[in-house]
């Protein structure tokens, strides 16, 4: 043989290899690498994410390291050591072949490409066809590294949920949201085993019942990945404006970033583009004023805020989000920032706790927190008295902020990660605004609709009597 030969065989040589051991050269994302690595302490997981983002091929390159047992340097997630049964499973027969089966074993329609796909040809044994789908398969054999062999069966929700029943599995891959009967069915065939059914999808139904679970009722065991377009670095710009020209503007933010559309839409309909500025160095001049909304099940969230009064805008610039922890907890935090400022606090401050039977909002003084005095209420609406209270109305407080986000005077620093994730859920249903995960949302409407009243320049002093507002043993008046 001669050497252009030899070399032209080396070549396809190679090439051959790398065509038919994809999964070799898969190098993860953040997200991919915590999405895959959760499996470790959890038997349900989701990567609730945007649109052309690669989850489908995640989920396609973690099956295929549970059926060979071929697992990369990096992984930290859960292993077998031995061969398993489990099912990949999509919406239809067609979308199945199409999407899961081409991620997993190659184009369906070429039988030179059984091997391209997640799963390296010198693993797969055989394959067995789906009856009435033309290149569909039911089912596929894998060899294991151990010597035996696994068994991968393909499924679609619309066979119906009595099609997955009976089995016992010890991995399920969920491409696209299932009906929540069949997520259900999915558990149950993974429970003996103590196997894991694995999700991957956009969020295209909206807030279902699988989806709200997992955003606002994760249990130990669960695990909740979200990525965007900006954890994709393969999506560039002119990528980003080209799709979101596709994409109707309520759809935007679900294909964008991964979030449900909700109900009748956001309360806050804006891109956080608009919004969302990186941290600064905030002037001494500017007033400052905290909000506090208190919980326990549900986080109890402090958001701090800084205002220029020249131009009347707000920045956000510091929270606190914490649930299940006592008011001692949370006023210890609070006061690792500066003590000057004031903290306005919703009326179930008066609540009494049934240990001390003390106030909630007296907990946090005796702490040394500045509360201030009274309760939040709105400002004096336009025709009422200099003496009245203002009312505690939700809506004049979204109406306000709503206002300053479309004219650009309401910031937030990137590092306030938990009201930025309220900010994107913060919905409405048949026009009222739907009250779930809206902590940090609330604490930080306190604090914009009190900055008038009770926002106060510091110099670094603790020493409340050098700023120009009247106090009592309360806190300010």
């Amino acid at each position: 043989m001669d050497e252009l030969k030899r070399l032209k065989k080396l070549l396809k040589a190679e090439e051959d290899y790398i065509r038919f051991n994809k999964a070799k050269f898969f190098t993860p994302y953040d997200w991919q690498l915590k999405f895959i690595n959760a499996s470790s302490d959890n038997n349900q997981k989701l990567a609730m994410c945007a649109n052309r983002i690669g989850k489908t091929y995640t989920g396609a390159f973690e099956l295929a390291c549970h059926l060979t047992g071929e697992y990369p340097d990096w992984w930290e997630g859960k292993k077998f050591d031995k061969p398993i049964n489990a099912w990949a499973c999509g919406v239809s027969n067609v979308t199945t072949r199409d999407i899961l089966q081409n991620e997993l074993l190659g184009q369906p329609d070429d039988p030179t490409a059984l091997g391209t796909g997640a799963l390296p040809k010198e693993h797969i044994i055989n394959t067995t066809r789906l009856p009435g789908v033309p290149n569909a398969l039911q089912s596929c054999t894998v060899r294991h590294k151990s010597g035996g062999v696994s068994r991968l069966g393909f499924k679609s929700y619309e066979m119906g949920e009595h099609k997955f029943m009976g089995s016992a599995l010890d991995w399920i891959w969920l491409d696209e949201e299932p009906p929540h009967n069949i997520f259900t069915q999915c558990i149950t065939r993974t429970a003996t085993t103590r196997g894991i059914v694995s999700m991957t999808f956009t969020p295209e139904n909206g807030m279902t019942e699988t989806v709200r679970a997992f955003m606002y009722e994760l249990r130990p065991g669960q695990s909740l990945t979200q990525a965007t377009w900006d954890d994709a670095p393969h999506i560039d710009e002119d990528t980003k404006e080209q799709l979101l020209a596709v994409y109707s503007p309520h759809e935007r933010e679900m294909r964008a970033r991964g979030i449900p559309v909700f109900g009748s839409g956001q309360v806050f309909p804006f891109p956080e583009e608009r919004l969302v500025v990186e941290p600064f160095a905030i002037p001494n001049h500017y007033a400052r004023i905290c909000g506090l909304d208190f919980g326990f099940d549900h986080p109890t969230a402090a958001i701090w805020i800084a205002w220029d009064r020249e131009s009347d805008t707000v920045y956000l610039y510091d929270e606190h989000y914490q649930n299940k922890q006592t008011a001692v907890v949370h006023a210890a935090a609070i006061n690792t920032r500066p003590r000057y400022i004031p903290v306005v606090w919703p009326h179930d401050g008066y609540q009494h706790d049934k240990g001390s039977g003390l106030q909630l909002a007296q907990q946090y003084r005796s702490q040394g927190v500045n509360m201030t005095a009274e309760h939040f209420r709105n400002p004096i609406a336009l025709g009422e008295t200099s003496k009245g209270k203002g009312s505690n109305s939700i809506e004049v407080g979204i109406l306000e902020m709503y206002q300053m986000i479309e004219q650009g005077r309401f910031k937030v620093f990137s590092t306030c990660r938990n009201w930025l994730q309220e900010f994107r859920e913060y919905h409405r249903q048949d026009g009222k605004i739907v009250p779930i995960k809206d902590d940090a949302i609330s604490a930080s409407r306190y604090a914009v609709m009190s900055r008038a009243r009770y926002a106060v320049v510091g110099d670094g002093s603790d020493n409340y009597s050098d700023y120009n507002i009247e106090y009592d043993h309360r806190g300010i008046i």
